[in-house]
């Protein structure tokens, strides 16, 4: 992967995060993971919902960087971002996502009720994560040696 391609921005997505009233230990494990896998990364906080998370992955995206979100991806009246990620996706990659769950079932048979989606938009790729740091590391141990396969596969490289 070119220097580029090894932007990521990590959004943490929390209503208590952002208002200042819990420290974000979520981002911090996906910033540290990313930064040992070779990316220069960005972490933001916002809070639940549909716009904000819509806007911290558009400028995101805007930025050239891949985008993981932790957190809104469960059934809590909040959990909204798959809702806000779904209509930016240019391609899913349902498989990622099932994989992802399926780890997190490994831990915890809760994992399975994640809505979070994967997939591409440009030559980014965006993945939702649940919001713990031990999903985070989980989810990532799983993704990290996917994507430079999948940006291969979306320049047009051979698919073995």
């Amino acid at each position: 992967m070119s220097p580029a391609q090894r932007r990521a921005t990590v959004v943490t997505v929390s209503d208590r995060c952002a208002a200042g009233e819990r420290t974000d230990a979520s981002g911090p494990a996906a910033e540290a993971l990313l930064h040992e896998a070779g990316y220069d990364v960005v972490v933001v906080l916002v809070p639940d919902g549909v716009e904000p998370v819509t806007a911290a992955l558009r400028t995101a995206l805007d930025d050239g960087a891949h985008v993981l979100t932790l957190g809104g991806t469960g059934l809590g009246p909040g959990d909204r971002t798959p809702e806000a990620t779904a209509p930016l996706l240019e391609r899913e990659l349902p498989g990622v996502a099932e994989v992802l769950r399926e780890r997190g079932r490994r831990a915890t048979p809760a994992a399975a009720l994640g809505r979070g989606l994967a997939g591409t938009v440009g030559g980014a790729v965006v993945v939702n994560l649940p919001g713990s740091p031990a999903a985070v590391t989980e989810s990532l141990e799983v993704l990290l040696p996917l994507v430079p396969h999948a940006l291969d596969q979306r320049a047009g490289g051979d698919h073995g």
